[in-house]
């Protein structure tokens, strides 16, 4: 017999109590635009996400698509301003922002997970008002943090086996058109829902300690530690605080892992070692 097979049914086999433990579980999973890599990368992203609703598993998606929308202002010549090393997202960065996330990078995804014989349907946070927004600060112009998650409507998309794909785009209380930060986007949704996992797939293994070694699990005091003393800096800080605010709304548990390697999913959800930062509260 066919190593191959025999290996495939042992780890099938050992699979089975992550199989039993998420029945059911609602799994928050943010993409960013470098995790998105290839066809080949998404085909692959595409296929864990339809395996994980088929063995019972809720998923909800939300991407990114910076060097997207870096790419395309940059064909259109819109140059941008910044405040304290952000982007100022005015009215004509904001159409280019939304024409990217709620067109091209969310219909490929949607695509590629229907390619696989899911059920997807393409949001954006205006859609249902399901993501409700404040200004972030009016210096940076239409820059949105949400402020009221319609989560029911994503349950009544998961009850009839509906996979939600959502862009970053939410809708003020005056019909203002805002840009989220991907991440913050994935947390307040992940909170709203209550979710069990909120897999935040990046271009990097996980949180790193002193050592400069992936650290598997975390607790929120030893992040505040660690970001203190420096060890977490730069775009990790945002990751970790969405992490920290997701707990505090609800979620189980927040995991950062590299969206890069392959199955990257199904290694955190369904195997005894996991993949990335275990962050727990």
């Amino acid at each position: 017999m066919n190593r191959d097979w025999i290996a495939t049914a042992r780890t099938l086999s050992q699979a089975l109590p992550y199989l039993q433990r998420y029945d059911g579980a609602t799994v928050v999973i943010k993409i960013g635009g470098h995790a998105m890599g290839s066809d080949e990368a998404m085909e692959s992203f595409a296929r864990d996400v339809v395996l994980m609703q088929q063995v019972g598993v809720n998923p909800v998606i939300i991407h990114g698509g910076g060097p997207m929308i870096n790419a395309m202002l940059g064909k259109l010549g819109i140059e941008s301003d910044f405040v304290h090393g952000k982007r100022v997202t005015d009215a004509a960065t904001m159409e280019v922002v939304e024409m990217v996330l709620s067109g091209t990078v969310n219909s490929r995804i949607v695509q590629a997970i229907n390619a696989q014989g899911g059920r997807a349907i393409g949001l954006s946070g205006k859609d249902a008002n399901l993501m409700i927004c404040d200004y972030a600060d009016r210096e940076l112009g239409f820059v949105g943090t949400p402020a009221e998650i319609n989560p029911e409507f994503l349950r009544n998309l998961a009850e009839a086996g509906i996979i939600p794909v959502i862009a970053p785009i939410g809708v003020g209380r005056e019909g203002e058109t805002f840009n989220i930060n991907g991440d913050t986007a994935a947390g307040a949704i992940a909170a709203a829902l209550k979710a069990d996992r909120l897999l935040l797939l990046t271009d990097v293994a996980g949180v790193k300690g002193p050592d400069g070694e992936v650290l598997t699990e975390l607790n929120a005091a030893q992040i505040r530690e660690l970001t203190a003393e420096g060890i977490i800096a730069g775009g990790m800080i945002p990751k970790t605080e969405t992490a920290l605010r997701a707990l505090e709304g609800g979620v189980r548990a927040v995991v950062i892992l590299d969206g890069r390697a392959p199955n990257a999913c199904l290694l955190e959800l369904y195997t005894e070692h996991g993949a990335g930062s275990l962050i727990r509260g």
